[in-house]
């Protein structure tokens, strides 16, 4: 186990990513969201919050995003590295990201390997889908969102940095 924090660098990364709405609202996956990504049973429609409660709860949830990383990852990381991680670990979540090809390269110290995950391409496909097959670009309909597609590649440019 790692024991680590993210940056204000990573901070402002999924900041960028999963904006700020003070009103709830469902995310592309269908999933109740307030403020910065934040979801769970606390999250009701029509709810409203403040500019302030908005940055409690991403605090909050970052403090369980970095122990998610921190307990799943078995390898010394850079400050980037696990940067990158929990953006994507607090975008896609817990057991998608314990379950992952990218996590499992990781663990094995293949850390190209792992940064080749973050946005997956098959050069050969004929479709979008095709082409990310294997990396966190989908939405509930199983359509490629541009905007994960562009997350998924600034995640990658980071842990390589």
């Amino acid at each position: 186990m790692i024991d680590m924090y993210i940056s204000q660098k990573g901070i402002d990364l999924i900041k960028k990513y999963e904006g700020c709405s003070l009103s709830a609202y469902k995310c592309p996956s269908n999933v109740l969201t307030i403020g910065y990504g934040h979801t769970g049973s606390d999250v009701r429609i029509g709810m409203r919050i403040s500019d302030s409660e908005a940055e409690r709860l991403l605090k909050n949830d970052l403090m369980i995003h970095c122990n998610n990383v921190s307990r799943l990852v078995n390898v010394p990381l850079t400050q980037n590295q696990f940067d990158a991680l929990v953006s994507l670990e607090f975008n896609i979540g817990y057991g998608n990201f314990s379950k992952s090809t990218l996590l499992k390269l990781l663990n094995s110290k293949d850390y190209k390997g792992a940064a080749k995950r973050f946005l997956f391409e098959n050069a050969n496909a004929k479709t979008p889908e095709e082409k990310y097959k294997g990396s966190f670009v989908f939405g509930a309909n199983k359509k490629v969102l541009a905007g994960l597609v562009k997350r998924r590649g600034e995640e990658q440019h980071l842990f390589q940095e």
